[in-house]
């Protein structure tokens, strides 16, 4: 299972899923259709679907020109929103192409419907991956827009108990800014200190900081360390949820008091990564 990652946009990531043995390939999130269609003539593939997390413009406003290009294309999500939906997903729920098993994940909190993904391929030792749109991201998480705090805790606990090797692959870059969050609530976590200066060294070179994996998500990322003692004593909560739903407040706190930062050329950006890939090849 190959991944492309395909910066778009200001900061949005949408990523094609190749099956290598068969070319086939899935489609997330599709911002820029023109980008992604150059990118499947370029591998050599044949676009059988589009996974849409959820209905947001910047993750779903290339389907209607994607489907009118490629008749008979299924576009799948969870929301009745998204944008030429030719078939809902329920939780839980398993798709196949090729060797590439895909489980539906509802995880509302961000909007109502949104949907991750997770996939692995047969006989494959390269690790599973989680398309997690804007449910998690690196080092942060989504804002809460359309649910409740417990329902956004509960997202990201499902999420949690995937396997520490999963690699995620999120919607946005905006992996500096949390980590520099992550670094207020908990400034003594040598893992939040040492993800930081490594994702000021990627953004300096111009470099998208995806994937990162669960396993490391849960040493740095402060909305799945909320039952850690230093979260609990930051947002001074002890409930999970109580405790997510005062970080999300003090997190937009955070980003009004803070400097904005210029847009990044990572949209000029195509990357490639195999998932046992130490750097991407360009």
């Amino acid at each position: 299972m190959k991944v492309k990652v395909i910066p778009v946009l200001e900061d949005n990531y949408m990523y094609l899923v190749i099956e290598e043995l068969t070319r086939e390939a899935v489609a997330v999130d599709v911002a820029v259709p023109k980008r992604l269609l150059e990118i499947v003539g370029r591998e050599g593939v044949s676009l059988t679907a589009v996974l849409t997390t959820h209905h947001h413009w910047d993750h779903a406003r290339g389907n209607p020109e994607l489907a009118r290009l490629r008749p008979g294309l299924a576009v799948l999500g969870a929301d009745e929103r998204i944008f030429s939906l030719t078939r809902r997903l329920a939780h839980g729920e398993e798709l196949r192409f090729g060797a590439i098993h895909v489980r539906c994940l509802l995880t509302p909190g961000h909007t109502s419907g949104h949907m991750s993904y997770f996939l692995w391929e047969d006989d494959c030792p390269d690790p599973p991956a989680l398309f997690s749109g804007d449910a998690l991201l690196v080092a942060g998480c989504g804002s809460c827009l359309e649910g409740s705090a417990q329902q956004m805790y509960q997202s990201l606990a499902e999420l949690g108990t995937l396997p520490p090797e999963t690699k995620v692959f999120c919607g946005h870059e905006h992996t500096l800014s949390n980590l520099e969050f992550a670094q207020k609530v908990e400034p003594c976590n040598v893992h939040v200190r040492a993800k930081l200066s490594w994702a000021k060294k990627r953004d300096e070179d111009d470099v998208p900081t995806v994937p990162s994996t669960l396993g490391e998500e849960r040493l740095y990322n402060p909305f799945l360390r909320v039952a850690e003692e230093p979260v609990r004593k930051f947002t001074g909560k002890a409930v999970p949820a109580d405790v997510l739903e005062a970080l999300c407040k003090e997190r937009a706190r955070f980003e009004q008091a803070g400097e904005p930062r210029q847009p990044q050329a990572r949209a000029l950006l195509a990357l490639q990564w195999g998932l046992l890939s130490a750097a991407p090849n360009k």
